[in-house]
């Protein structure tokens, strides 16, 4: 089951990325190919199994080869979930609620790259630099993907400016991107202890939103996106519980519901 699901979200995100790139809406994909509107949502969020001859079509609509869209090169995403988004946006607080909730493993990525550096990410920073730091994040992300498909993922919040690794990252993982207004992100970090935002800083909170502005873009190409803004650590658990088992068809949480648009 989970295997076949996974195969179908595959499909879905490729349908989408490629009616995106081709600049379509999904009303009109749909009105070209001959479909219902509803059938292309369903399955571009992977809760459809087109026939060949309806894939044929949504392929000579977007100018791709049939192959190319349905070749799924054995990606799978299975049940990773990979949580997004700057410092503070609780990553780390949802992704340990979330990982029991589902029974799977936790993981922060940034503690497997302070492991393959040996030191602290400050340190890391320091005496390396930015570009040091993506290279252990990918080898981490790959080290991490072959430990199996069954676990709860905590990234760094610049993961998204390492285009690579994030894209492999939304290849083989189902993400979700915990979004927060700037202030509530300087705030719990701070509150966290770490000083390092307003050290020499006096503009901390406009360098902040500068940031989120900025990746704001990279952040909404995750599969789903989450307020944690005024929004009890419960409640943002439920809500990221109650969307990835309807996407994984886990049980009675799995009920249909109209995909995000």
């Amino acid at each position: 089951m989970i295997k076949d699901q996974a195969l179908l979200l595959e499909l879905g995100r490729r349908l989408r990325a490629a009616r995106e790139h081709a600049g379509q809406s999904v009303s009109q994909l749909a009105r070209d190919a001959g479909l219902s509107r509803r059938h292309v949502t369903e399955a571009e969020a992977g809760r459809a199994n087109p026939s060949i001859l309806k894939l044929a079509q949504l392929a000579a609509c977007l100018r791709i080869p049939l192959g190319e869209l349905c070749d799924l090169g054995g990606v799978s995403r299975g049940e990773r979930l990979a949580l997004v988004g700057l410092r503070g946006a609780g990553k780390t607080s949802v992704g340990r609620a979330l990982a029991k909730g589902l029974e799977a493993p936790f993981v922060e990525l940034d503690q497997r790259v302070e492991d393959l550096a040996g030191v602290p990410l400050a340190e890391l920073f320091d005496l390396q630099g930015q570009d040091a730091y993506h290279s252990y994040e990918a080898e981490a992300l790959e080290a991490l993907l072959a430990e199996g498909q069954r676990v709860v993922i905590a990234t760094g919040g610049s993961i998204v400016s390492a285009e690579a690794t994030y894209d492999r990252l939304r290849e083989t993982c189902n993400t979700l991107w915990l979004r927060a207004l700037p202030e509530d992100h300087l705030e719990r970090v701070m509150g966290q202890g770490d000083q390092r935002p307003m050290r020499g800083r006096p503009r901390a909170l406009e360098e902040m939103r500068a940031i989120l502005a900025h990746r704001d873009p990279l952040y909404q190409l995750c599969d789903h996106a989450i307020d944690t803004s005024s929004v009890a650590l419960d409640e943002v658990v439920g809500q990221s519980l109650a969307w990835f088992r309807a996407r994984m068809g886990m049980g009675e949480s799995a009920q249909r519901s109209e995909p995000d648009e």
